[in-house]
């Protein structure tokens, strides 16, 4: 069996970015959707995203911009991976995919049970209604239509319960934001070393 894929996702600082490495996490997430409290911009993300070692992920999170602006963002900050929330079709993602970057398709809980299948190409990420606002959602939900592939699980995950929800929905892998912040927006290192230290305990 595959060890759990972690990502941290809001990275702003060199520190927070050099705890999560250091933690041996899969991936690092740097926010460029307008009006989040993580917020980043391109030049600072290039920066951080250069202590990044090849074998981490470096993955910007968009939401509802236009492709031809998350393709140059992408580019300038040198990701390897692109997620998408705002209901993006499936020509973005082409696009995306045809470019040479990964692709991440995060959908909320409501959205996932209600649309076909996504494509297997994209890996998938499924959050609480309120993608960043803390909050978990009953992942019983999830029995009605079991995620095939390779699946995160996110929303409302922090160090002290990131185990258990591991155990009950078998995810691929996990993401989290809120969870290992001192307050919103700001990560702490110590929360994130003790969340990857949960989930790799599983």
């Amino acid at each position: 069996m595959r060890p759990t894929y972690i990502k941290i996702c809001g990275l702003r600082t060199a520190e927070t970015v050099e705890a999560a490495v250091g933690a041996g996490v899969d991936a690092v997430g740097f926010v460029f959707a307008p009006g989040s409290p993580r917020l980043i911009d391109a030049g600072a993300a290039r920066t951080l995203a250069a202590r990044v070692p090849a074998q981490v992920e470096t993955v910007g999170v968009f939401r509802a911009q236009p492709i031809d602006e998350v393709l140059e963002t992408a580019s300038r900050v040198g990701l390897t991976t692109v997620q998408l929330h705002g209901g993006e079709d499936e020509m973005s993602f082409e696009r995306i995919r045809a470019e040479g970057f990964r692709t991440i398709r995060a959908l909320d809980i409501a959205t996932y049970l209600e649309r076909p299948d996504p494509n297997p190409a994209d890996r998938l990420l499924i959050d609480a209604i309120e993608p960043g606002g803390g909050k978990r959602f009953d992942t019983r939900l999830l029995q009605a239509r079991p995620p095939e592939g390779c699946w995160l699980l996110a929303g409302g995950l922090d160090p002290d319960n990131v185990a258990a929800a591991v155990r009950a929905a078998r995810p691929s892998g996990v993401d989290v934001s809120s969870g290992v912040e001192s307050s919103r927006g700001v990560k702490s290192v110590e929360s994130i070393r003790a969340f990857v230290s949960a989930v790799r305990a599983v």
